[in-house]
């Protein structure tokens, strides 16, 4: 699954550890996220969608196949 948090997080000039105290996760979460080693919880998923004030669908995408 693909994401654009990192283009999201950088357009409000966050941190990774910024983004990560608001979520309250670890820095090297977020890392993974962005980086699509990881997909995210569906409760996590959520929050870091109410956290950027975007619908789930603006922040994931499917891999095309």
């Amino acid at each position: 699954m693909r994401n654009d948090i990192k283009a999201r997080r950088t357009e409000l000039r966050w941190s990774q550890a910024e983004l990560a105290g608001r979520l309250g996760v670890s820095r090297q979460t977020v890392i993974a996220i962005e980086n699509g080693k990881y997909d995210p919880s569906l409760p996590l998923a959520f929050k870091l969608a109410t956290t950027f004030g975007v619908p789930l669908e603006e922040l994931f995408h499917p891999d095309p196949e």
